[in-house]
């Protein structure tokens, strides 16, 4: 496996993490369970960070697993260097 394949797999290991955070924060922070309310009330709960509504929620939701990923695939890159 090359060193840019193992740095793929990096950021796609945080990304996953990142993803697995984003819907157990909205899955803690709404309704309990997972269905339409749970989740417009935990995405709103999420948003309100920022102080917005479910649209604020559900941006950082998506950004989140993206940020990880990147993180992730850097610090591989930085420490392989």
């Amino acid at each position: 496996m090359t060193e840019e394949e193992k740095a793929t797999r990096a950021g796609a290991t945080g990304a996953a993490g990142g993803a697995a955070t984003s819907v157990g924060a909205v899955a803690a922070l709404g309704v309990p369970g997972l269905g339409a309310t749970g989740i417009t009330s935990g995405l709103a709960a999420v948003g309100s960070v920022v102080g917005g509504g479910m649209a604020s929620g559900l941006v950082i939701t998506a950004a989140a697993p993206v940020a990880l990923g990147a993180a992730a695939y850097s610090l591989y890159k930085w420490f392989d260097s």
